[in-house]
């Protein structure tokens, strides 16, 4: 793949912050007593690694049942705004306008909305009638690390292009208070809303933005198990999503993540000891711990990882993004390996070089 150059990255959240613990005495409210296994469960919300998480409602609206309606004029209202808020902070941090994009990527998997999007945001943002649209649905917790992939190859493509990567999901959106199960209850312990967004060009075409070029993205690559599509996705009822989250997820990663990485980067001539920095999309603390010792880093390794999934909870395909903007304000430099797990069951790879 021709390098194409990383110009800016910006990150947003929805306004209402909730604290775990309230989260544990809301999740404490309502399923206590309808799942016989609860009083054990509930230390997911101790042991997650997260203290706050953000929502495009209150704790209050998910208070009382909702359905496809109620979920989807949720999701159109406050995916639209973060999705305009994101990309304006993007745009501004590469010195460009709407009007300088060319193709507009947006990886959403947490609601459905037609006219996607940015389309719903092309007025506030100033796009150009010819603007190009890829809205990607599906990817889950992998979409920001294929996102990105994505994004940069459609930049090598042409030479010249702008390329802006959209990245947001509602997760909290996806709660169930009429579904008492296990997936459920950790699901409430562990997602949370948010958006990353960036700016992508040709390194041949680029002079980076204000502040120059973030990082280069070399590569992109995915690899796909056979035979594991109940570990992780959608199930879908009257209701709305229903959440497929299986237990076996940290331990599968332990197992095959560095096989799975290993040949990814041997496409690109590369190995996993070319590797400075990994970026992990942190799905939890125990797959955190899982891809620690998975690819035989040192126990802390991952602290931007603990960091970001600490102050934002699991947040889905935008949260890698939040972890490589972390890795990269705190000056990392060298070569990154950033991947991301999710629904097929698959692994996203990207490599990106900073300046030595």
């Amino acid at each position: 793949m021709r390098p194409v150059a990383l110009v800016s990255l910006e990150t947003a959240v929805p306004s209402y912050s909730i604290d775990q613990v309230d989260v544990a005495a809301f999740a404490r409210s309502v399923f206590e007593g309808r799942h016989e296994d609860f009083p054990r469960l509930a230390n997911v919300f101790a042991t997650a690694g997260i203290r706050t998480r953000y929502a495009v409602r209150p704790l209050e609206w998910f208070q009382r049942p909702r359905d496809w309606a109620d979920r989807m004029t949720a999701y159109a209202d406050g995916a639209q705004a973060l999705f305009t808020s994101v990309a304006r902070k993007a745009l501004a941090a590469a010195g460009l306008t709407g009007r300088d994009i060319d193709t507009i990527v947006t990886v959403s998997s947490t609601g459905i909305a037609a006219p996607t999007l940015e389309a719903r945001a092309f007025k506030d943002l100033g796009f150009r009638e010819d603007v190009r649209r890829v809205p990607v649905f599906g990817l889950g917790c992998a979409g920001g690390a294929a996102g990105l992939g994505l994004a940069s190859r459609l930049a090598a493509a042409e030479p010249g292009d702008r390329v802006l990567l959209v990245v947001v999901e509602l997760c909290t959106l996806a709660f169930r208070l009429d579904k008492p199960t296990k997936s459920n209850i950790v699901a409430s312990a562990l997602f949370g809303d948010g958006t990353a967004a960036c700016v992508l060009q040709s390194v041949s075409a680029s002079d980076g933005g204000p502040g120059g070029v973030l990082a280069t993205v070399e590569s992109s690559g995915e690899h796909l198990w056979p035979d594991t599509l109940d570990i992780m996705g959608w199930a879908i009822d009257p209701q709305g999503f229903d959440v497929i989250f299986s237990r076996t997820i940290p331990p599968f990663a332990q197992a095959n993540a560095r096989t799975a990485a290993a040949a990814v980067l041997a496409r690109s001539d590369l190995r996993l000891d070319d590797i400075d920095r990994f970026v992990f999309h942190p799905g939890g603390a125990k797959v955190i711990t899982a891809l620690e010792r998975g690819l035989s880093l040192d126990r802390g390794t991952l602290a931007d990882e603990r960091a970001v999934l600490a102050d934002y909870g699991n947040m889905s395909a935008p949260t890698v993004l939040f972890v490589l903007k972390r890795a990269l304000a705190a000056g990392i430099h060298g070569r990154i390996l950033m991947s991301a797990m999710g629904p097929g069951f698959t692994l996203n790879c990207v490599t990106l070089r900073t300046a030595v």
